[in-house]
């Protein structure tokens, strides 16, 4: 009798193993099942039919499960373009721009869908230094500024090297003066890449995503109106801590409180 119950647990034991075995085995095989992975090409491919609410959503797919890119953003941004949604492709343009701020291509998108914006606002008048270092930060990314300091470093190397080494008199002048010029060169490059990482980490800046929003004086709906923006407007952050609302300001000065619903933070 003992052996009976013996070799029935045993019996019920083995089976339950070969089961949970067998649920593994499927587990493991639906787990390692590879996951269709689109592409650029796919969504180039859409974009190029004219479908282009497909080509948003995969486009959208990419940058959800690949990271950032600029073309894809770029792209993304042309799409929102051809289906009229000014906004969305505004956004993606400054997106792209944060990446790759002195592409011609983008920066020209960009103008042309933000002459179709309602609001017009002129920008205070600044000094024209700031406007120029402005300008010239912008004509690379942050990585772009990286790489020409760390060539100007190498660079500024040799030439040291030249000035210590040579026995001419000549060249010594030259590679003295040609490791000031670098030194100099590579000084501006490490500053401009410093600023540019800081300006794509702050998220300093906002797009209107509301068809039209009341500005008000404070964060609450009992707030004074102040003005009314229309989708598309950019705006500039000037109170990030609250969660439901945003002290936004414009170009011209003028500044007030939005819910942050209204907004996209680029």
């Amino acid at each position: 009798m003992m052996k009976k119950i013996y070799f029935s647990i045993l019996f019920s034991l083995a089976t339950l193993t070969s089961f949970a075995q067998a649920d593994s085995s499927q587990v493991a095989s639906i787990a390692q099942t590879p996951v269709e992975v689109v592409t650029k090409a796919q969504a180039d491919s859409a974009y190029v039919n004219n479908d282009f609410a497909n080509a948003v959503y995969l486009y959208e797919n990419i940058l959800a499960n690949q990271g950032e890119s600029t073309d894809i953003y770029y792209n993304l941004g042309n799409s929102y373009y051809k289906m009229n949604q000014i906004a969305k492709a505004i956004v993606n343009y400054e997106k792209a721009l944060v990446l790759n701020p002195g592409n011609g291509d983008i920066r020209f998108n960009l103008e042309l869908a933000q002459s179709k914006t309602v609001d017009k606002v002129t920008p205070m008048s600044e000094v024209f230094l700031v406007t120029w270092m402005k300008n010239l930060t912008n004509t690379m990314s942050e990585k772009g500024w990286a790489k020409l300091g760390i060539i100007t470093f190498i660079l500024m190397l040799l030439m040291m090297a030249l000035y210590f080494f040579s026995k001419k008199i000549a060249l010594k002048k030259v590679g003295f003066i040609s490791a000031i010029c670098l030194l100099l060169v590579c000084i501006i490059a490490n500053v401009f890449a410093s600023s540019q990482k800081e300006k794509a980490l702050s998220h300093e800046s906002a797009i209107i995503m509301a068809p039209s929003i009341t500005v008000k004086s404070t964060p609450n709906e009992g707030g004074t109106d102040l003005f009314i923006l229309h989708e598309g407007r950019k705006v500039m952050i000037k109170d990030n801590t609250m969660r439901e609302w945003k002290e936004i300001q414009l170009e011209d000065g003028n500044a007030g409180w939005v819910p942050t619903s209204a907004i996209e933070i680029i």
